[in-house]
């Protein structure tokens, strides 16, 4: 820590390729690089002290740079592939930064790019409530289903098998509101200890403090649909209006 501050560091992961909407990290968005928003989201909170991004990508690089976020190194090829998780990538920029600068965070904060919609204070917010408890491994952000799960069903052969079982009778007939409340796991932010990365081996760990976000917030972009309906979740979630 830093005269009594916790070291926060905001990484924005965003690799170049992409299959369902080719480039779409850099893929305007209310007039700006997709990015940016993830990289602004990073700046503006009052708890993070540095903002970076890995990338392999040296226009995403630039584009971030111009962005105001910190660009320590290039991503290396195979940890930039269609089937590499968050953790290796992650796990790599914090033992980079810790042998190459001998910088070391207290806590990481996950900022994906594809979940842009992120009001201000947001990212204070679930920084503090993990600072604030020292038995938890990491901050989740979730939010209510648009679907209940104990409504889901598996096929076996030719017969269905319910998803899930609980003490409800035949929950799968019963009304939404005797079922068990069931959150679902957005991409808006993740916040985690480092040592969660590098001695759990793990990006949330085993104790985990849900942040409950509005489902309007959990938009996930992946294709140009999805791209385009975020845009309207965003506008009414007021990004234009703030002095961003």
């Amino acid at each position: 820590m830093t005269a009594g501050r916790p070291e926060v560091l905001a990484i924005v992961p965003a690799r170049g390729g992409s299959k369902g909407l080719p480039r779409k990290n850099l893929a305007p968005f209310l007039g700006r690089p997709l990015i940016e928003w993830s990289i602004r989201s990073g700046l503006q909170a009052e708890t993070v002290t540095r903002t970076m991004v890995t990338t392999d990508d040296e226009e995403i690089a630039e584009a971030s740079r111009a962005a105001g976020a910190d660009i320590p190194f290039i991503r290396p090829a195979e940890l930039a592939e269609d089937h590499v998780l968050d953790l290796p990538v992650f796990q790599h920029a914090v033992t980079w930064l810790a042998e190459e600068e001998g910088y070391r965070p207290d806590i990481v904060v996950q900022l994906r790019p594809t979940s842009p919609i992120r009001p201000q204070g947001l990212v204070d917010e679930a920084v503090r409530l993990l600072l604030a408890d020292d038995g938890a491994d990491s901050v989740r952000a979730v939010c209510l289903p648009p679907c209940n799960p104990y409504k889901m069903w598996r096929v076996e052969g030719d017969r269905l098998d319910p998803l899930l079982t609980s003490d409800v009778s035949e929950h799968w007939n019963a009304p939404r509101q005797a079922l068990p409340k069931v959150y679902w796991q957005t991409g808006t932010i993740d916040v985690m200890r480092t040592t969660t990365l590098t001695e759990l081996d793990s990006m949330s760990g085993r104790s985990i403090i849900p942040l409950v976000v509005d489902p309007t917030l959990a938009g996930d972009i992946d294709d140009r649909l999805s791209l385009e309906w975020t845009e309207q979740l965003a506008i009414r979630a007021g990004m234009l209006a703030d002095d961003r």
